[in-house]
């Protein structure tokens, strides 16, 4: 059962603006890795479905969180079917976040009252998750999409709010742009935790590497 409501994993999304995402299978390197973002302020962290047996990594990471990192909010990624979403919400997973817009994991998560962010690459996607009830709405893939697609989606809807994921760096003109044109908050996976950390066991770069990130996300947050 999840820890955290749906209210209260959107208002964490709203405040600190950053969604780290990451897959290892290596349960201990992962464990790290959430240690390393929760000394740096990160409260989030979207766990991606991609590995065999990435539920298992899942289920001992959210029990480490649990006991040792109480305000760490665990969700899962890359999930694309209702029977995926229902197995991570036994899990204990806090939100859902998918690639595409599935109606049946919002069916799943809402049952729960569980936070899911389908991915959408459309107004008329957009619109349809916002009718089923998602209440923040994942652009996807930013890459692709970029910032001019959110902000004229804002235009005409200044009450959907949006994560772009894909397209997202720690750079600061990049995060500029995109909270310059009205995200909520941004998922941001191997720009975040790279490879060149995790390679070397930087545990206390990748530390900085998030606070840094999120001091610079704070100085545009409006």
């Amino acid at each position: 059962m999840a820890r955290f409501t749906r209210i209260e994993v959107a208002l964490e999304m709203d405040r600190s603006g950053l969604v780290p995402l990451f897959y290892h299978d290596d349960i201990e390197l992962s464990k790290k890795v959430l240690t390393a973002c929760y000394k740096g302020g990160a409260r989030l962290l979207e766990f991606t479905n991609r590995g065999d047996y990435a539920h298992e990594v899942f289920r001992e990471l959210n029990v480490y969180a649990e006991n040792n990192l109480p305000e760490m909010i665990l969700g899962v990624g890359s999930v694309t079917d209702g029977g995926t979403a229902s197995l991570y919400l036994q899990l204990g997973a806090n939100f859902v976040v998918t690639p595409v817009l599935r109606e049946d994991i919002g069916l799943v998560c809402n049952r729960r009252k569980v936070l899911w962010s389908p991915g959408c690459g459309s107004l008329a996607e957009i619109a349809r998750a916002e009718e089923l009830g998602a209440e923040i709405v994942k652009v996807f893939p930013g890459s692709q999409l970029g910032p001019g697609f959110v902000k004229a989606i804002k235009a005409p809807c200044p009450w959907t709010s949006i994560m772009p994921t894909g397209g997202v760096t720690a750079e600061k003109d990049n995060l500029k742009a995109w909270f310059d044109a009205g995200v909520t908050c941004v998922g941001m996976g191997s720009k975040l935790v790279t490879k060149e950390f995790l390679n070397n066991e930087d545990f206390e770069g990748l530390e900085n590497h998030v606070q840094n990130t999120l001091q610079i996300i704070k100085s545009f947050k409006k």
